[in-house]
């Protein structure tokens, strides 16, 4: 009996060791420019200028981050877009991304964001494009809608699978890593910009 209680107690410890480890881990977004590859890891210099080491395992996913143009948002079109709120309550965008059918619902929603202080991320569906340039929309998410102004200059990209071979050094990224207690990362998702493409989101 004592022996099943001891047992007992070195499980229950153990799961509780578990559990903090998982709790003490968190979700960090990575922007940055690839330095070394190896078969386990990719060493990286962040967009503020730290130098990270991200640990990849053999189930990575890379996407291929390629370049779009307004043309290809149409009415029905799943989308995303970093922006800034304007006066009148319209957003501007920084940024588009024009998701493929297959990724319809990513994120879908309005949340703030972090590409630059004050700017907020929105997923959904793009409803009627209007304006002279047609660069003047409204995106329908969750119930709500945004009316979206996308300027001249502002970056539009669509997603295309990818492989490890595109993640070499001078290459650009961004990705969602877990941050161990122990401050450890590692990724199973990587996006990487297309011939040197910087991921404008």
């Amino acid at each position: 009996m004592i022996a099943r209680r001891l047992l007992l107690v070195s499980a229950l410890c153990c799961w509780a060791g578990t559990a903090a480890v998982a709790q003490g881990s968190q979700m960090v977004r990575i922007r940055g420019t690839i330095d070394a590859v190896s078969p386990t890891s990719i060493q990286l210099t962040s967009r503020e200028g730290d130098k990270l080491t991200v640990v990849t395992g053999d189930n990575l996913t890379v996407t291929e981050i390629v370049p779009a143009s307004i043309s290809d948002i149409k009415s029905g079109t799943f989308i995303g877009t970093a922006a800034v709120t304007q006066s009148d309550g319209s957003l501007r965008a920084l940024e588009v991304q024009v998701f493929p059918e297959s990724r319809r619902g990513t994120g879908e929603g309005y949340y703030k964001y972090d590409l630059q202080p004050g700017s907020s991320m929105v997923n959904g569906t793009a409803g009627d494009v209007v304006g002279a340039a047609g660069r003047t929309l409204t995106i329908h998410y969750k119930g709500n809608e945004k009316k979206l102004v996308v300027p001249q200059n502002a970056p539009i990209i669509t997603y295309e699978p990818g492989n490890r071979a595109m993640l070499v050094p001078g290459a650009h990224v961004i990705f969602s890593a877990t941050k161990a207690a122990d401050g450890s990362l590692s990724a199973t998702r990587i996006s990487v910009g297309k011939d040197g493409l910087v991921p404008p989101m």
